[in-house]
């Protein structure tokens, strides 16, 4: 039996650094939250350059770092102690009771983990496709959000490279969002990098989740089981690949999407998303009658009225569709696709974001991977490049590359993340079968729009 590349060298459970004494209610999650408890956890994670040691230093160089974190995770958990909790449900027959929420006293915290691999940054990066060990670079491996009720909320693995240090992050999305996640992470590299270990962070995050005018914690989901909303599935074997849209590329995409349409109100990130759709729709060789949609997750906090602040912790995120049938999409030009994505966004409104809660509180849907994001005729785009990435150090320098864990990948899902220089440029994670990813890698118009050559 082989050895794994992988090996776990510690873990243990961090707890807030400053208890309140009063005993923490429960944090009752919002629509939003409750969508999510059939999905994977968020796993994200920042490679990083080893820190070289001296002749006469005998430490490892890594054990301080160990030791720095994990006394930053205890004081940043301070202030985001949800993530050191447990999920729990609460139900009984009569009268009629179904209630996930967050318990925040019972739970030995968040997990942590200290793994080494005898790899390179090289062996991470040169191959042109994501190698899967980096799957095994995080915890909660192909954990979905429910299983929040037994595994810790919030795991993070240091895996020790030969040359580089990967800080791998699973946050359970029941309980965040993107835009929480990277809070949480970027207020954990702000008191990593603080002189003093003072408690205070630079944005708090706002605990109190949103619930619609007059309506308040789903205290009665129709279930009696969570057998009845779990879903757990495998997606088919995919490629999964980075591409690279330097800052110019991207100029010439959006200047090319709003000159076809006579317009100066699409984004680059319609621009990008729109090239995305046309040719993963190419590569997969479709029908041309079929609907096929590109659909983006969209933060709801500044959109709604009055809007949420960026603190707000947990998930306020809606699915925003562009529809068009396979031949209409590839008969017209980037323009054309791009104003859909466009109108999309525009008709995201506060109004709409209302109309969503109350209908789902009316019918609550669980999603699931395998059926309500999974569409074969689709293209589905998450993350952001607005995140603050790159902006997280742990005294090691600037991190090299992001990468991503298993969770939430199925064919034709499309992460986009700031790219390295910054300048506006964008990283595209892709995820598609081998035969679409050779497809697309040969499709012209995508490669003309990487290159700039549009």
């Amino acid at each position: 039996m082989n050895t794994p590349i992988v090996q776990t060298i510690s873990e243990c459970f961090i707890k807030p650094q400053y208890p309140v004494e009063v005993v923490k209610p429960p944090i009752h999650l919002a629509a939003w939250d409750i969508t999510k408890l059939s999905l994977n956890y968020i796993q994200k994670g920042l490679l990083f350059t080893k820190p070289q040691t001296t002749t006469n230093d005998q430490e490892n160089p890594v054990e301080s770092l160990l030791d720095r974190l994990k006394d930053s995770l205890s004081l940043t958990l301070a202030h985001f102690y949800p993530l050191s909790g447990r999920l729990a449900t609460l139900k009984q027959e009569n009268p009629p009771l179904y209630s996930v929420y967050i318990d925040c006293n019972n739970s030995p915290g968040a997990k942590f983990i200290y793994a080494t691999a005898d790899l390179t940054i090289a062996d991470i990066l040169s191959p042109v496709d994501v190698p899967v060990v980096v799957q095994s670079f995080f915890d909660h491996d192909r954990a979905i959000n429910h299983d929040g009720h037994s595994m810790s909320l919030l795991s993070i693995q240091v895996t020790e490279l030969i040359d580089g240090i990967f800080i791998g992050c699973s946050a359970n999305h029941a309980v965040v969002d993107g835009t929480s996640y990277w809070h949480f992470f970027n207020s954990l590299s702000q008191t990593f990098s603080a002189q003093e270990k003072n408690p205070g962070i630079s944005r708090p995050p706002i605990l109190k989740r949103w619930f619609p005018n007059g309506h308040g914690p789903m205290h009665n989901l129709p279930f009696s089981h969570h057998d009845q909303f779990i879903r757990r599935f495998e997606p088919p074997p995919l490629r999964e690949r980075f591409f690279h849209f330097s800052s110019e590329s991207i100029a010439k995409l959006k200047a090319k999407a709003n000159s076809e349409t006579k317009s100066t109100k699409i984004s680059s990130f319609q621009s990008v998303s729109a090239l995305v759709w046309r040719c993963v729709i190419r590569a997969r060789r479709l029908p041309r009658d079929p609907e096929t949609t590109c659909t983006m997750a969209a933060n709801n906090r500044s959109r709604m009225d009055p809007p949420l602040p960026n603190e707000y912790f947990g998930n306020s995120v809606n699915l925003l569709t562009g529809k068009a049938t396979v031949g209409e999409l590839l008969d017209h030009g980037l323009g054309w696709a791009a104003w859909r994505l466009h109108q999309a966004v525009e008709a995201h409104t506060d109004a709409a974001v209302q109309l969503w809660a109350e209908k789902w509180i009316e019918d609550p849907v669980i999603r699931t991977r395998g059926s309500a994001l999974y569409n074969p005729y689709g293209v589905l785009a998450s993350s952001s490049p607005w995140f603050r990435i790159y902006e997280n150090e742990f005294g090691i320098g600037k991190a090299v590359a992001i990468r991503s864990g298993y969770a939430n990948k199925m064919d034709g899902k499309v992460m986009f993340y700031p790219g390295y220089e910054g300048g506006g440029s964008i990283d595209l994670e892709v995820n598609l079968p081998p035969e679409t990813m050779a497809a697309l890698e040969s499709d012209e118009e995508f490669m003309d729009g990487l290159n700039g050559k549009c």
